[in-house]
């Protein structure tokens, strides 16, 4: 008998110890999640750590600029929750004076009234903006947008997948994509797909709008990307775009996908997010 209640003892114990373990697993993985100062959009913090980046092994699609896959060391950063908003946008061009977003080609993918906006438009991801657009609004947030590891690092955490939310393929419960232009209601409002966010809680990092990251593009950048930190090439003539938008199919909204496009061009699928260095206060 007491050598009963001992073994019960000793299993209670270490199935407690067990349970705690796991607890404790679970809080570590759960993401820190801040409001930044400036324009008060939360963001999440990404720990440093390794991931794979590019196509995952055995996998055999992909264009040749998403090979080879490889392991890049990032290190402790914040990116946004969410694609920034016309609301947030309006801020900017209200403070700063900054151009309005405008399509230059077609008028009829406009969302903007001059310098104002619905109120409907007012937590959809902005469109119509350059990748100088998107760095000025960084900058004035105190923010900068994502080098390209870091946003796929924060879109697909440290395991092989295909999609932020796993392997499963495309739903419309995941994402906003192979949609058709309606006018504003093309856009859905951001964080609308909780079955479609990433490991770290990041939303929307598949379909609604591409976004534009930091790099400069290269075809070959993965050939001789460093381990730890890439940054892209020093110089080029294309910024790279990724996510995918909503015009497009399940192909396309793979997390490695990588397009290439003229840092100029202002259109009705691209928008973007920012990210920083380490946690704002």
């Amino acid at each position: 008998m007491v050598v009963r209640c001992v073994v019960l003892s000793v299993l209670c114990c270490l199935l407690f110890g067990q349970s705690m373990l796991f607890a404790d697993d679970r809080s570590s993985q759960e993401p820190v999640e801040f409001l930044a100062e400036k324009d008060g959009a939360p963001m999440i913090v990404v720990p440093a750590g390794s991931f794979p980046m590019g196509v995952p092994s055995g996998d055999r699609d992909g264009g040749r600029d998403e090979y080879p896959r490889h392991d890049v060391l990032v290190d402790t950063f914040a990116i946004d929750k969410f694609e920034v908003t016309n609301g947030l946008y309006l801020a900017f061009v209200k403070s700063t004076g900054h151009r309005v977003p405008q399509n230059p080609n077609n008028p009829t993918r406009n969302l903007w009234q001059g310098d104002s906006i619905t109120e409907s438009l007012i937590g959809r991801p902005v469109i119509n903006v350059d990748w100088f657009d998107a760095e000025a609004y960084c900058k004035w947030a105190g923010k900068r947008l994502p080098t390209e590891a870091e946003w796929e690092k924060a879109a697909k955490g440290t395991s092989d997948r295909r999609f932020p939310w796993g392997n499963v393929e495309p739903t419309a419960k995941h994402l906003n994509y192979n949609q058709r232009w309606i006018g504003e209601k093309t856009l859905m409002p951001v964080g609308s797909y909780e079955a479609g966010k990433s490991p770290y809680g990041v939303y929307d990092m598949a379909g609604n709008v591409w976004e534009w990251v930091n790099d400069w593009y290269d075809a070959q950048y993965y050939e001789k990307s460093p381990e730890k930190n890439p940054t892209g090439p020093a110089a080029g003539s294309k910024k790279v775009i990724r996510g995918a938008g909503w015009q497009n199919e399940t192909p396309t909204v793979r997390i490695f996908t990588r397009v290439e496009s003229d840092p100029m061009v202002r259109n009705e699928s691209t928008g973007f997010r920012c990210a920083t260095d380490a946690p704002l206060k």
